[in-house]
């Protein structure tokens, strides 16, 4: 498709009377980006859906075009009114309660890496795994469970293993130092990448 048959799509199927080719071509060569609704309709006159036409949603308004959800749909289902959800979106700031949060991210269908990331929870979630790996992993994992909204059996081997990697970097800090307590530059490493060594190890995850 020629950008100026893009145009006629979008103007034709989704009322964005004022795109021309001359916005495709901006858009293609990087230039410029579309807005929300252009964004969308876009999309629909390549017949795909728009989180085929994006890398990896990462903000609010990603999220939901991927997701092909209106704003007014995602305040209707968190229980926010329009303008204050708007101005989160814009801000790129989740401000929602728990309980809004939830409903964030069913409406959104997002899956736990994201919820934790929008609804800025990875300090605490960060918090809980350095807890878990450095004492006993087992009296955690219910607390983590209940942040990620996983089931405990899926958690196990996870944290089973983020464990014995920990507890091994010491083990071998201790072994060069001659018996010392000093936790050593691996382990530091390790606790500074701790969400992102979850992520990584849980099934079904894209990694870090």
């Amino acid at each position: 498709m020629a950008p100026g048959h893009v145009a006629y799509g979008m103007r034709a199927s989704f009322g964005t009377s004022h795109v021309g080719p001359e916005h495709v071509i901006a858009w293609e060569r990087g230039t410029h980006v579309p807005d929300a609704a252009e964004f969308t309709a876009l999309a629909g006159a390549l017949w795909c859906q728009p989180s085929e036409l994006m890398g990896r949603p990462s903000t609010l308004l990603e999220h939901r075009i991927a997701r092909g959800v209106s704003a007014e749909e995602v305040a209707r289902a968190t229980g926010l009114t329009l303008d204050a959800y708007l101005s989160m979106e814009e801000a790129g700031l989740w401000a929602g309660d728990k309980r809004q949060s939830v409903k964030l991210g069913d409406v959104l269908g997002l899956p736990a890496r994201d919820f934790i990331a929008i609804t800025r929870l990875e300090e605490e979630l960060a918090r809980l795994l350095t807890e878990a790996v450095s004492t006993r992993w087992q009296a955690h994992i219910r607390d983590i469970a209940k942040l990620v909204s996983m089931e405990r059996r899926d958690l196990k081997g996870p944290l089973a293993t983020m464990h014995q990697e920990y507890q091994g970097l010491l083990a071998a800090t201790l072994s060069r130092a001659g018996g010392t307590t000093a936790s050593g530059e691996d382990g530091r490493r390790y606790v500074e990448n701790i969400v992102d060594h979850f992520w990584a190890r849980l099934p079904g995850s894209t990694g870090a």
